[in-house]
């Protein structure tokens, strides 16, 4: 199959939809055909669930055939497409996730913090040693705020204040002892 840019492909998903809307069913057949990779490649990147996705896109599709008379020939399909994906996904997702209240725990559900917060996954004594020697040798004053916002759970703003630092310095210095660590405990 021969490469496209992808203004030819917009142009073409404009010319087939134009043929589809007076009546071409090879060309109807084809847009469809076309976009099911491209759909694909937009919103498998944002889906955990790739079933949903597959939802997702015959959802999709359905609307494009159901609006497709809607679709102005003298405008491009791309946007168009993109508002109806868009909106389908929102549509699939809200519908998920309104089905999931029923997992809800809240806050001050007693069993809630030791069954789900404080439980170390299985992490062994020498792992924490390994990340307390780290740690160790990252520079005071980016250890401290590293500790403070990312360990003890300030945020960038609180940490800011305490160590005169603007909210930006505090976030990147984080970062970096961050990447210093992966690196470290890397090896």
């Amino acid at each position: 199959m021969a490469s496209h840019s992808s203004k030819s492909i917009k142009q073409d998903w404009s010319s087939l939809a134009a043929l589809a809307q007076g009546g071409d069913a090879k060309a109807y057949n084809q847009l469809l055909a076309e976009l099911v990779p491209f759909l694909r490649a937009v919103l498998l990147p944002g889906l955990a669930d790739k079933n949903a996705a597959e939802d997702i896109i015959q959802e999709i599709l359905i609307s494009v055939h159901k609006s497709l008379k809607t679709y102005s020939a003298d405008k491009p399909f791309k946007p168009w497409l993109m508002a109806i994906a868009n909106f389908r996904r929102t549509d699939y997702l809200r519908r998920h996730y309104a089905g999931q209240k029923h997992n809800l725990v809240p806050l001050e559900a007693a069993d809630y913090v030791p069954a789900d917060v404080t439980v170390d996954g299985g992490a062994s004594e020498y792992e924490y040693r390994d990340v307390d020697n780290a740690l160790a040798t990252i520079p005071q004053k980016q250890r401290d705020v590293f500790t403070k916002l990312k360990i003890e759970g300030y945020t960038a703003q609180e940490v800011a204040n305490q160590t005169g630092m603007n909210v930006s310095a505090v976030k990147v210095s984080a970062h970096r002892t961050l990447q210093k660590l992966k690196a470290m405990l890397a090896q």
